[in-house]
């Protein structure tokens, strides 16, 4: 039984206890409960859910969060609540049960979960109302406009990102909001809201006065009062004139989704408080559009994402309270020189790491500014200045298109700040080295970055960094194809709290690379190798995905007790030599298979179907394979 259906849809008693155990166990085995307490709890609780939720996947599933949350109410509580939520029928819903619900019975439901939640969280919940109806939210750009909106501030010691995320958990907790989609390190990448749950969040957004949302899927009133916050979702000129007649002199944030044509008049982006403009994916972005925002000079988040912009003005200087630049997946290849006066300047986010389009950092980077950094993402680094030492706040070193050699300045300079800031806060480390000298070198760190959680290195490394064993927190890590060996995977399952490991290669490039051939094919013949590549026995205890990306697979097998937790491989190729003992992996689920474009609908067929009866396991049931074009 399926989170994903219709509110309409009804279930079976033993499909509801199924959905709503599954939900509730993970909760409850976080807590200090007995296992005696634990199954009373769950016998009781789904049952009284039934009944109130009248079979309702939408309202059980709401109530699960809810419960989650309320875990030590007593049954007399339980009954108090079905009472207070429908006074004229509770008793009889609890008791007798099983009552189909009405949509405004459903919405009472949604409605008491709502004001259950904390009041950080509920303006939190709020914000959702700025997307359109079946948008998939990225969880990071959610948490950055919390941050510069002022929702969030540091607690307990932790960050503001740190509580940021703590409040999109809760919301995934609470199943305000579910999971569309996960990144490899096992985080929610992308959210989505049930168009019910939305539309009483649009509902309380628009009473409060905390979002004005023109076109899209609602019909909200005009706001009587100031805007605060713009939400513009349609992309016509009866939009535009709508616009026009607002009191706009207060507006805080502006977020825009389809064209920038017709939607919003031009005075529009002189807006003095505008501390959030999100244009991520506007098309019809033109230059001057640039010189008007540097005149929005409270922005904090800004994100041009996907648009046309070519290139930042110098007088983006002027904007020296912005803290996030999204610049990503656009034609921006350099940063201007006066971007290094933004002080207070956090995250700064571009390049396109599919086609390597990276960012130049501007010389002035050298003078010790934008000390605030805790981002630096798909920058390029090829001869200058590559001296970070004074970016002690940074988490996050993205570099996209690395061209130093060991004669150029920037080749210490780097090595030395890698070695530097691995004792600060730096957590993730990206590299995309096009001589590969440069990652052969991380070798000689005479101190390594401890505390890295994703390590990235791409180019022909064979030999991993001695002091690799030693990440005992890295959670994600992603090397070249060349570095597939017996003898490093060895070395890497003793990293306990690895849960993504990746090989790949540049996919579907036009030629392959003779060199990577050759190391491949000399990595076969190691003595530890045999010919092919073992997957050892035992290790890789929390590793929950694998994959490998290459146009030639070397013959795989994965040993009897290997990698005893992995529930998901994923296999990118043009040529497969071989997979041996898959079947072994106890726990794995899917299989997913990406092959050539030019490979035949028969051979592709056939390969499925081989690797379908390879896996046949005679107990457990066989893991699923998923084909990809």
């Amino acid at each position: 039984m399926l989170l994903l259906q219709h509110e309409e849809e009804k279930v079976t008693f033993v499909e509801l206890k199924v959905l709503v155990m599954s939900n509730l166990r993970s909760y409850f085995g976080r807590l200090s409960w007995s296992p005696k307490e634990v199954k009373m709890l769950l016998d009781m609780i789904p049952l009284m859910v039934w009944k109130m939720c009248g079979g309702l996947p939408l309202a059980i599933v709401i109530m699960a969060g809810y419960v989650a949350c309320n875990s030590r109410k007593s049954e007399k509580e339980w009954l108090d609540l079905c009472n207070s939520i429908f006074p004229e029928s509770g008793k009889d819903r609890a008791k007798a049960g099983g009552k189909e619900l009405t949509q405004e019975e459903v919405g009472k439901i949604i409605s008491h979960c709502y004001n259950d939640m904390p009041a950080e969280i509920k303006t939190c919940s709020l914000y959702l109302s700025i997307f359109p109806k079946g948008h998939r939210i990225s969880r990071k750009r959610l948490t950055r406009r919390w941050i510069a909106e002022g929702f969030v501030c540091e607690k307990q010691g932790l960050s503001v990102e740190d509580v940021a995320e703590t409040y999109f958990n809760h919301l995934i907790r609470r199943k305000i909001i579910r999971a569309a989609e996960h990144s490899s390190n096992g985080k929610v990448k992308k959210c989505i809201v049930h168009d019910m749950v939305l539309e009483h969040i649009v509902a309380k957004a628009s009473e409060e006065n905390f979002i004005t949302v023109v076109g899209g899927s609602w019909v909200m009133q005009p706001p009587t009062s100031k805007v605060r916050r713009l939400s513009l979702q349609g992309s016509d000129s009866k939009r535009s004139k709508d616009t026009e007649k607002m009191n706009l002199s207060h507006v805080r944030s502006v977020t825009m989704f389809g064209s920038l044509n017709n939607q919003l008049p031009s005075r529009s982006f002189k807006f003095g408080i505008v501390q959030v403009l999100d244009l991520e994916g506007c098309t019809g972005f033109k230059q001057h559009h640039t010189e008007e925002i540097c005149k929005m000079l409270h922005v904090k988040y800004l994100s041009l994402r996907k648009t046309d912009i070519k290139k930042l003005p110098e007088r983006i200087r002027k904007l020296k309270n912005l803290e996030t630049l999204d610049i990503r997946g656009t034609n921006v290849v350099e940063l201007p020189n006066t971007i290094c006066q933004l002080e207070r300047l956090v995250n700064i986010l571009g390049g396109d790491k599919t086609t390597r389009v990276a960012l130049k950092l501007p010389e002035e980077l050298k003078k010790k500014k934008m000390k605030a950094l805790r981002i630096l993402s798909g920058i390029e680094i090829a001869g200058g200045s590559a001296d970070f030492h004074h970016l002690t706040e940074l988490r996050k070193l993205a570099i996209y298109k690395l061209k130093a050699t060991k004669n150029d300045p920037s080749f210490k300079e780097l090595s030395s700040s890698i070695e530097y800031l691995g004792g600060y806060s730096l957590q993730t480390l990206v590299i995309d080295d096009e001589s590969s000298e440069f990652i052969k070198s991380l070798d000689d760190l005479s101190s390594p970055p401890k505390f890295l959680v994703a390590l990235e290195l791409s180019g022909k490394i064979v030999k991993l960094p001695c002091w690799i064993k030693q990440l005992s927190s890295l959670k994600k890590l992603t090397l070249s194809i060349t570095a597939l060996r017996t003898d490093n995977l060895k070395q890497l399952s003793d990293l306990e709290a690895l849960f993504s490991l990746t090989f790949s290669f540049s996919f579907r490039a036009e030629k392959q690379d003779p060199e990577t051939l050759t190391i491949l094919a000399k990595n076969k013949l190691l003595p530890c190798c045999g010919g092919e590549i073992t997957v050892p026995d035992g290790g890789f205890k929390s590793l929950k995905l694998l994959c490998f990306s290459a146009p030639l697979l070397p013959s795989l097998i994965f040993s009897g007790q290997a990698m005893p937790e992995l529930e998901r491989l994923e296999l990118r190729f043009n040529i497969l030599e071989g997979l041996f003992g898959a079947e072994n992996v106890a726990k794995l689920k899917e299989v997913h298979l990406t092959l050539d474009d030019k490979a035949g609908e028969g051979i592709t067929t056939e390969i499925v179907s081989e690797m379908e009866s390879a896996m046949k396991r005679t107990g457990g049931k066989t893991p699923q394979i998923i084909l990809h074009q």
